[in-house]
């Protein structure tokens, strides 16, 4: 988590680029937080920069924003496809990146970008809102301490369904392969992996395993996916898109048979109700981030690891498809 900031700290200048379904959440967050000041927006249709007009500083190409000198740091929040251009240009700018999961639309442009921030000693960020679920972070306080002489965690299983099409508003971009990288496990898939990530202690996973179920556009509408980590431990992931409401949730089996769980969507029935705080939690942790990578001497490719590690594993879930079902290969090309 972030380290508290110096009272003294001014705010930083946020800028959003993409005023998609998510960036409320990133604009809410940062005028409630004391560390942020949102500042400048960015996207390309006119239309959804006109409320933003009286507030904020309004572009509708990112380098302008980038070349303005009104933020000190950046929100990604464009569909997939664009997120490896804008993160690239912001960070050979000098300005702090956080971006939307996933970090690219595959790991090769991924590698590219963590080797960029590691070159110009900026950081590069991906959000994972539900690590910072309420729900999510009770849990992860009641797990066993490693070495703790009593029950230990065994396996995780993440749910992640909905119904896609509820969830996206005019962004129709992630019905779209080509732009979305795939389906449910291209976009919900690094959420979930990063939980069974959190929740065994951030190890190098590996998929062991992976089904995927696509419709006839070559979306993928559901996949289940097996984890393992160096030592054994297990980690299922199950994903719908067309799953008739919501359920998100985290089960943690100990060896001893008893399991811990964790509703992400509980006490919050609104819709997107949770996300409120989630996004709160992602931009304290950016601005710790930030604060640590102005000190001489700070290793900035921290920042970029979850990003790449949830980003290897989505390749990874779609090769083992792949090579369960040959045929797979050619519906993704």
């Amino acid at each position: 988590m972030a380290r508290p900031a110096h009272p003294a700290s001014p705010p930083r200048r946020l800028g959003i680029v993409g005023l998609g379904v998510i960036s409320r959440f990133y604009l809410e967050a940062a005028r409630r937080l004391p560390r942020w000041e949102p500042a400048a927006v960015c996207d390309l249709r006119d239309a959804a920069l006109d409320p933003h007009r009286a507030t904020l500083a309004c572009h509708t190409d990112h380098r302008a924003l980038l070349a303005s000198g009104q933020v000190d740091a950046l929100v990604v929040a464009v569909p997939n496809h664009a997120h490896a251009e804008v993160c690239a240009d912001a960070l050979r700018a000098g300005v702090p990146v956080c971006v939307e999961k996933p970090l690219a639309l595959d790991a090769a442009d991924g590698h590219r970008l963590t080797r960029l921030s590691a070159d110009y000693g900026v950081p590069l960020f991906t959000a994972f809102h539900r690590r910072y679920n309420d729900r999510v972070t009770a849990l992860v306080r009641r797990l066993p301490a490693p070495g703790a002489g009593g029950p230990a965690v065994a396996s995780v299983r993440v749910r992640y369904l909905e119904r896609i099409e509820e969830h996206i508003g005019s962004d129709d971009w992630y019905l779209d392969p080509a732009r979305s990288g795939g389906g449910c496990v291209a976009d919900n898939g690094p959420n979930a992996f990063d939980l069974v990530r959190l929740v065994l202690g951030d190890p190098a996973v590996r998929v062991t395993e992976s089904r995927i179920e696509r419709d006839g556009t070559g979306l993928d509408r559901r996949a289940l996916v097996t984890l393992e980590a160096p030592d054994g431990r297990r980690g299922e992931v199950e994903l719908d898109w067309s799953y008739p409401g919501e359920a998100k949730d985290v089960v943690v089996r100990l060896d001893d048979g008893s399991e811990l769980r964790a509703d992400m969507l509980g006490g919050r029935p609104g819709f997107k109700e949770s996300l409120w705080h989630e996004y709160e939690g992602i931009l304290g942790d950016f601005a710790g981030i930030c604060d640590a990578a102005a000190r001489p001497g700070t290793d900035v490719a921290t920042a970029a690891a979850g990003g790449m590690a949830a980003l290897e594993l989505v390749a990874a879930a779609y090769a083992q498809d792949e090579a369960r079902t040959p045929a797979r290969a050619e519906e993704r090309r």
